[in-house]
């Protein structure tokens, strides 16, 4: 017993060692929930649901709740036409019969039953990102099965994740489409990282792109992987630029993210 009591003790000292160290606390049930601030809305789902049955209730949920996402899918990645039009639905069910579409979205789902790692790892990061940039709302995110083209689609409120750009760096279909070094990113790894580029990048464009040089194009998407990087607290963006991007922000503690990202 004297043995256990002791071991337990030393279990308490070291565990309020480590709270304190991580500025650790113990949260209630409404905290924990309110933390949860961004959940991927599975939007694909339904997308699948009417694409490998032809279920006509799956369609109805889609143009009812995910209006916005729906006319965006439709109208601006696919270009079927527009969603009120008499013959979008048969355009949009047969445009995806083509074989290799099937195999994605049957692919997709599999992969993606399970998204919770993707909820948490997005709710970390634009927690922390809004802290840095407190003037930068939330964006709803949304999953979905695009045709291999946009990985993340970005609108005022939102950011859409196209789950058939994330099946594997390995993923047999890819190599007819891209080279190794594009399919190094179409990862389940990728999806959190890009989503808070493709959204700073929405907020924080480059002046006068069109005319830039290519070093000061580089430059600024060095800052954007930059602040992603912060965001996630981890260094996944590894270039030249994220590198003087660090260094600057070292020598001039006083610059906040926001000024730096709207810098020329």
């Amino acid at each position: 017993m004297k043995k256990a009591s002791a071991f337990f003790y030393l279990l308490t000292f070291l565990m309020a060692v480590y709270c304190v160290a991580c500025d650790f606390k113990l949260k209630s049930n409404e905290e924990v929930e309110a933390s949860q601030l961004l959940k991927v809305q599975r939007y694909d789902r339904l997308q699948s649901r009417y694409l490998t049955t032809g279920d006509f209730s799956a369609l109805q949920q889609m143009n009812t709740d995910y209006p916005i996402e729906t006319r965006t899918l439709l109208e601006d990645m696919l270009q079927l036409g527009e969603v009120n039009d008499a013959q979008i639905n048969a355009r949009f069910l047969n445009f995806y019969q083509d074989s290799l579409l099937q195999v994605i979205i049957a692919d997709a789902e599999y992969q993606y039953a399970d998204m919770s790692d993707i909820d948490k790892q997005l709710d970390f990061a634009f927690t922390r990102l809004q802290k840095f940039l407190p003037s930068m709302p939330l964006p709803a995110v949304y999953a979905q099965v695009g045709a291999l083209g946009q990985s993340i689609i970005v609108g005022d409120s939102l950011i859409g994740i196209s789950l058939d750009k994330y099946l594997g760096a390995d993923y047999p279909a890819y190599a007819k489409f891209y080279d190794e070094k594009q399919r190094s990113s179409m990862t389940r790894k990728s999806i959190v990282p890009d989503c808070l580029v493709f959204w700073l990048l929405s907020h924080y464009p480059m002046k006068n792109f069109e005319t830039a040089s290519q070093e000061g194009r580089d430059v600024h998407m060095g800052r954007i992987m930059w602040a992603a990087n912060k965001a996630m607290n981890t260094l996944f963006f590894k270039t030249k630029y994220t590198v003087l991007a660090e260094r600057y922000m070292i020598k001039h503690p006083g610059t906040s993210m926001e000024s730096f990202l709207q810098a020329e």
